[in-house]
Order: structure tokens, then C-alpha cells, then sequence
């Protein structure tokens, strides 16, 4: 692949339980430092899901998005904006100069969108009998509304639009991204995923699931429960190797290949060959063999369902090499975060390639018998980390695995 198709990772921002900024993130999952916390709701007296991996209350979006527009913005769009913003700021790009804006666009994915936008709105309209809703409703709820605005706000004119894929939606993002640059759609695309489902109805909605966790996430362990819902953003600037090179632009890691499939089977339980296929495919897009991975940032949620299921995946890619892999959940501190959760963990394998350091498994007491890798439990691990596959699979047999590698 030639120079130029290349896709380089120069910025990177996130909004998550440990607050604003990547490098937080980063520190809490590399000292394995739980951000799952009691449940603050206003409702929270009538609900049974107790915790939750939420955004610090010190969260002001004033701090990050003119007041003039914020009125618009639902709390995924501002978590968005964000850390687009911290994203931009470290990628060193002005996009005002030299007609970068015309080739520079933007994919922000969301698994649910404006929910508490439209939670709030439907409690006024069936609850309180209103009979106008606020005028900035649909713009605050549609799926397109973090992109849109991370466009808006910079100035942002190429392609520009979202991906809703469940839990997989920040991967499908960061997928689509690197291909409009592959393809010379675009020099530069700001890419990621942002999530704020916690509303008393989503909340209510997963209850009936029976799939939470009561008190933490402990993937791939006997003794797991469920999964911890969690909300956050993270965001990326990424543009062609060739760009970024000359102007000199510090390069993070190269996103070097993704794969993307269906399971085309039941609409929630999880597929070892869908799984697997979507492994297989980001290798071969990448270039990269079994042999080249060094850590695997699993979709790991804590179910019964995935961990063994992703586990069965693994081997069937990876083979004789599965053994000698790194693999860990950092859903066991952040939470998932549903169609943010690509982005968040895309921060921890940054850091992984850049430090040299694998995030644990936080809660893994006693390893499920079914789960057999090595999951790097409870505590960081010192690792020469050459290039790493981040999995995503979400509801509806939908699957997007990045490869990234060093630069």
C-alpha cells in the first residue's frame, strides 16, 4: 500500500468516567483504576440497576462548546464536541488555511443518539399532557446531530455524517473514516464515537434484558455477572500518512486495517464465526498476520454470552499464536458505553502501542474454565506492543475490528 493510502492517528480526545481528556482515561485503565461507580439518577429510587460508569458531575459543557449553540446539543453531542475539541487541539491542524476544510470531514458513531433529549420530551408529552415540546427537539435527538456539530463547530466541509451500529458504531466510524482517506475522499477525517443512554427509560429497558450487572463488570470471570452500562466519547483525528508527514504532525499509531461482518443470525446472541470473520478480515486489510498482534482489546462485556463466545472467536483466528496473546477488557473500569465503546478502548490501545503497557482485567477473580486466554488480570503489564486488533460486536450480529499498529 502505497504511502499516501496510509492513515495516521495524530489527535486524540475523550470525555469518560474519569473526566475530560484521553490522557485521564488512559492513566485510570493503565493503573487499572475503576471508573464504575453507585448510580446517580433522579429516578434512581425506582430502578433496580444500582451502578453505573458515568460522566464526573463536574462534566461542564460550557467549558468546551460556545453558548450560543449549546441550547441545541444533547449530552452525546456535547460529550462529542469535547473531545473533538482535544482531539483537534493535539493534531495541531487549522483547518481555516489553505482550503484544508473542503478535504477534511467528519463520522461520529452512536448507538442510541439524543436519548435523554428524548426521554426528557416524551415525559413532558405522555406524563405531564404537554402539547408543545421544545422547538430544538429534533435537533438535539437525531443520530447525525454529534457530527454535524463537531462539523459546524471547526468548520468542517468534506464528508461528514454518522454510523449507528449498536455497540459496534465507533468501530464502524473509525472503519469508515479510514477508508474515505484511503480512498482520497478526504486528507483529514475526525472520527469516533459518543454515547449518553442513561435515561430512566433506557435504563428501564435494559433491566428488562436481565443483562446489567448489580455491582460490578467482570469480564471473562466465573463468577461474572453482566455488563455495567456506561456513557463517554472519544474522538480521532485521522488523515493520510502522507499528510501528516509533511507537516511534520506527531503520529500516534497507524490504523492500518479494518474488518467489518454480519452474524446474519439471532438478533442479540453473539457469533464466534461472525466474530472471527471480522478478526480475520482487519489482519488481511492490515497486511498483518496472526504472529504480528501482540494484544487484543476485547469486546469483553461480562455477559455469559460474549466472553466465551469472543474467547472460541479468538482462537479460531489466532490459532497455536492465541496462547502468547495479550487480551483484556478495559469494559471492566470504563463501562460499556455502548456506541462510545470502540473510541474509549481505541484510547487504551494508543497507549498500549505508545507506552509499551497493556491495561488489566479489572474483577477477574477466578477465570471462567470457557475462557482460557490470557486476559492480563487485575494489574498493567510491561509489553513491547507492535500492533493490536480493538474488537466490537454489537446487537443485531453486527461485528467491526480495528488493527493498529506502531508507526
Amino acid at each position: 500500500m502505497s504511502a499516501a493510502r496510509r492513515v495516521a492517528i495524530t489527535g486524540m480526545g475523550a470525555v469518560s468516567p474519569y473526566g475530560v481528556g484521553a490522557a485521564a482515561l488512559w492513566q485510570a485503565l493503565r493503573e487499572g483504576r475503576s471508573g464504575i461507580r453507585p448510580l446517580r439518577h433522579a429516578n434512581g429510587e425506582q430502578l433496580r440497576v444500582r451502578v453505573a460508569a458515568q460522566v464526573p458531575e463536574s462534566f461542564d459543557p460550557a467549558q468546551h462548546i460556545d453558548a450560543r449553540t449549546l441550547p441545541q446539543m444533547d449530552r452525546t453531542t456535547q460529550f462529542a464536541l469535547a473531545a473533538a475539541g482535544e482531539a483537534i487541539a493535539q493534531s495541531g491542524l487549522h483547518f481555516a488555511a489553505g482550503g484544508l476544510a473542503l478535504r477534511a470531514g467528519v463520522v461520529i458513531g452512536t448507538g442510541v443518539g439524543g436519548e435523554t433529549s428524548q426521554d426528557e420530551q416524551s415525559r413532558r408529552l405522555y406524563g405531564e399532557g404537554a402539547t408543545r415540546l421544545h422547538p430544538l427537539t429534533i435537533v438535539r435527538t437525531m443520530a447525525n446531530a454529534p457530527a454535524s456539530q463537531v462539523s459546524i463547530a471547526h468548520g468542517l466541509r468534506g464528508p461528514s455524517f454518522g454510523v449507528v451500529s449498536a455497540c459496534a458504531s465507533a468501530n464502524h466510524a473509525l472503519a469508515q473514516a479510514m477508508m474515505l482517506v484511503r480512498a482520497g475522499l478526504a486528507d483529514v477525517v475526525v472520527a469516533g464515537g459518543a454515547e449518553a443512554c442513561l435515561s430512566y427509560g433506557v435504563l428501564r429497558a435494559w433491566e428488562a434484558m436481565r443483562v446489567l450487572a448489580d455491582d460490578t463488570c467482570r469480564p471473562f470471570s466465573a463468577d461474572r455477572r453482566g455488563l455495567v452500562l456506561g456513557e463517554g466519547a472519544g474522538v480521532f483525528v485521522l488523515e493520510s500518512m502522507e499528510h501528516a508527514r509533511s507537516r511534520g504532525a506527531v503520529i500516534l499509531g497507524e490504523l492500518a486495517g479494518a474488518g467489518m461482518s454480519a452474524d446474519a443470525g439471532d438478533i442479540v446472541a453473539p457469533s464466534a464465526d461472525g466474530a472471527a470473520a471480522a478478526m480475520a478480515q482487519a489482519l488481511a486489510d492490515a497486511g498483518l498476520s496472526p504472529q504480528d498482534i501482540d494484544y487484543v482489546n476485547a469486546h469483553g462485556t461480562g455477559t455469559p454470552a460474549n466472553d466465551p463466545t469472543e474467547t472460541r472467536a479468538i482462537h479460531q483466528v489466532f490459532g497455536a499464536q492465541a496462547g502468547r496473546l495479550a487480551v483484556s477488557s478495559t469494559k471492566s473500569m470504563h463501562g460499556h458505553a455502548l456506541g462510545a465503546s470502540g473510541a474509549l478502548e481505541l484510547v487504551a490501545v494508543l497507549g498500549a502501542l505508545g507506552e509499551g503497557v497493556v491495561p488489566p482485567t479489572a474483577n477477574l477473580d477466578r477465570p471462567d474454565p470457557a475462557c482460557d486466554l490470557d486476559y492480563v488480570p487485575n494489574a498493567a503489564r510491561e509489553l513491547p506492543v507492535r500492533a493490536v486488533l480493538s474488537n466490537s460486536f454489537a446487537f443485531g450480529g453486527l461485528n467491526a475490528v480495528l488493527a493498529v499498529r506502531r508507526a
